[in-house]
């Protein structure tokens, strides 16, 4: 058991709790990883969840960031997003799949213009699901004030569609669109996830 007062080591909880993978991954992206992180596997852990919460509301309160709800992506960001607006003091709400390659947000949530939010998810690889859940909620006139995550797996740093971006890991692991998928890799069985 991880001590809760010692540093946070996110690579380690995600060991811990038998959440990093090797193999073949085909991602949500479409690309192709020898490494998966299974957030599901690790938040099913509340003391867990609570630690990594505190770390993003920590991290987001430093860079003074108030907002009036946090978002996330249904299914993987709903209980980060929960976490998160909870130490935060504020709403948590999520975006889910329109069926039509967007996301919505179900009319029980109420967002009005100018409220403002902060959109989460836990493994950024593209950042496309975190974005369409940030369209659903400006398309209310809400203002998103940023986006953070709990591993940014992004070969780049900074913003992430303009949005100022917070993280608690920044770790790439090489991935690789199906038709540039070196032999080594190829010769494992592909999961998808």
């Amino acid at each position: 058991m991880t001590d809760s007062n010692a540093p946070l080591d996110v690579l380690a909880l995600y060991k811990e709790a038998g959440a990093l993978h090797e193999g073949r991954f085909l991602l949500a992206s479409g690309r192709h990883s020898p490494y998966f992180l299974q957030s599901t596997t690790l938040l099913q852990y509340p003391q867990h969840t609570a630690r990594l919460g505190a770390a993003l509301a920590d991290k987001l309160r430093a860079a003074n960031l108030t907002p009036d709800f946090v978002i996330g992506p249904a299914m993987g960001g709903v209980v980060l997003a929960y976490e998160v607006a909870r130490q935060l003091g504020t709403r948590a709400l999520f975006a889910e799949k329109d069926g039509q390659g967007g996301m919505l947000i179900r009319q029980a949530f109420s967002v009005t213009p100018q409220q403002t939010f902060v959109a989460v998810e836990d493994v950024l690889t593209t950042g496309g699901s975190v974005l369409k859940a940030v369209r659903a909620a400006e398309a209310y006139g809400a203002r998103c004030l940023g986006v953070a995550c709990i591993v940014d797996r992004r070969q780049v740093t900074g913003p992430l569609g303009g949005y100022p971006l917070t993280s608690l890991l920044e770790l790439y692991f090489e991935t690789y669109l199906p038709s540039e998928v070196p032999d080594w890799l190829a010769e494992r069985e592909l999961q998808e996830i």
